[in-house]
């Protein structure tokens, strides 16, 4: 009971961290929301063997949820240096990496522990507590690298990303702000274009006289009209968000469809992977503690193929096709196949071993780790003047999902089969339901 109750306090700790890392990406920039949620997670990372009560388990799994919430920052770095053209590719690689290293922890923490245990010859009390040591460590290099080996995107600091863009403009023979500025920066800009004098004009020439030792934002050889330039870079490139702008585009009904989805894929996996070890348990008592944990295991790591298969499958039908739709509608697809297979599994509840497995491993995975790529393919087309919102609120339904369906896990006992079927029909009923919904708002010029 503890433990679930842990899971669900982790889980609600990175759901608020993801809804405040998305608008501090679009403030701060990615590079350094990554490496401030990594360097805060590892604390209690390491403190995690000191844990003696529930009331400890509790707390530190809490902060230890601060960790999750780095998948935000981690899929708005990677959406700034993509091309929307391979976007899915880019963001799923690094989500699925990111997603197996579940699966990898099955693997690796007991044999760490094992190794603590027969070779260094600690009692299992205390062996367990020092292992926690280790994914600290690795935490807190990570971070470092961050930090001092990589940067905020591919033109620079974070702080120029605007005046990059300005200058590729410039490069078009177009003067313009990518940011508008109230008052009398925008009045001088327009003055300049008719020919009046200008007090900004010595600015503007110093500018352009950086551009050479500036990076370039785009291609040069985009055959758009001045004024669709101008609003493009606008709509593209990430603005510091105000609350009101922030709340507009979350509850904006293309950032909805999103969320919904990752609702539904994303939770559904953090569930089944808090309870696939002991429902495998539950129908083949032989493979005991640490073979049902190492088959449990196989549905993480398999978001290692799956989930860039979807990325890459998504990249490829918005090629062929040009239009965002076709990702919408194989997110859809692949989220409803998903909700079948889960129907399936809860239908049958088999207690042969290679059907089971291959039901959660092979299909579920397949449709669901798939899903979740399709998805944050399609997330950098809504509102890419806002991408780290739409990532990080997407995100924070994925965890919020995840509670409500352990909720459901919980409540139903050991009963794991009739869970499985009722998180289908539930995403299958919401996938209908949003499947109308266009995939880029109305009016938007970006995202395209």
């Amino acid at each position: 009971m503890e433990i679930a109750n842990s899971n669900v306090i982790a889980l609600t700790a990175t759901l608020l961290v993801r809804l405040i890392a998305g608008p501090a990406c679009d403030r701060f920039g990615p590079r350094w929301t990554f490496a401030g949620c990594l360097i805060v997670g590892a604390i209690p990372t390491f403190l995690a063997g000191t844990i003696q009560t529930a009331a400890g388990l509790y707390t530190i799994r809490f902060f230890i949820g601060i960790l999750g919430g780095s998948f935000v920052p981690c899929q708005v770095w990677t959406t700034g240096f993509f091309d929307k053209k391979i976007v899915g590719t880019a963001n799923s690689l690094t989500a699925g990496l990111g997603n197996a290293g579940g699966g990898i922890t099955y693997f690796l923490m007991p044999a760490i522990y094992t190794s603590l245990v027969t070779n260094n010859h600690l009692s299992k009390n205390v062996a367990w507590r020092v292992s926690f040591v280790v994914p600290g460590i690795v935490i807190v290099s990570v971070a470092l690298a961050l930090l001092l080996l990589c940067q905020d995107t591919p033109t620079g600091k974070w702080a120029d990303r605007h005046q990059a863009a300005e200058n590729n403009l410039r490069q078009h023979g177009l003067d313009g702000a990518v940011v508008e500025v109230p008052g009398s920066l925008t009045s001088d800009m327009d003055a300049k274009k008719s020919g009046a004098e200008s007090p900004q004009g010595e600015i503007l020439d110093e500018e352009k006289k950086l551009d050479n030792t500036r990076g370039t934002f785009g291609a040069h050889e985009a055959p758009l009209g001045e004024q669709q330039m101008l609003d493009t870079a606008r709509g593209e490139v990430v603005q510091k968000p105000s609350f009101g702008e922030a709340m507009k585009v979350m509850l904006s009904a293309s950032t909805f469809v999103t969320a919904a989805c990752y609702f539904c894929t994303f939770g559904a996996e953090l569930s089944i992977n808090s309870v696939l070890g002991n429902y495998y348990l539950k129908n083949f008592p032989k493979l005991g503690l640490q073979g049902s944990g190492n088959w449990a295991a196989m549905f993480g790591l398999m978001n290692v193929v799956f989930r860039p298969l979807g990325g890459i499958l998504s990249d490829y039908v918005y090629r062929r096709t040009k239009t965002v739709w076709a990702k919408k509608i194989f997110l859809h697809s692949y989220s409803i196949m998903m909700g079948v297979f889960l129907i399936i599994v809860g239908v049958t509840d088999s207690h042969h071993r290679p059907t089971l497995v291959g039901l959660i491993s092979g299909g579920v995975a397949f449709f669901l780790e798939g899903a979740n790529g399709f998805n944050y393919s399609l997330v950098p087309h809504v509102h890419p003047h806002a991408n780290g919102i739409v990532s990080g609120f997407t995100g924070a339904m994925g965890n919020f999902g995840g509670i409500i369906f352990a909720i459901i896990f919980r409540y139903n006992g050991t009963n794991y089969a009739k869970t499985f079927w009722i998180i289908g029909v539930i995403t299958i009923a919401i996938n209908l339901a949003v499947c109308w919904i266009r995939p880029i708002p109305k009016g938007q010029i970006g995202g395209r």
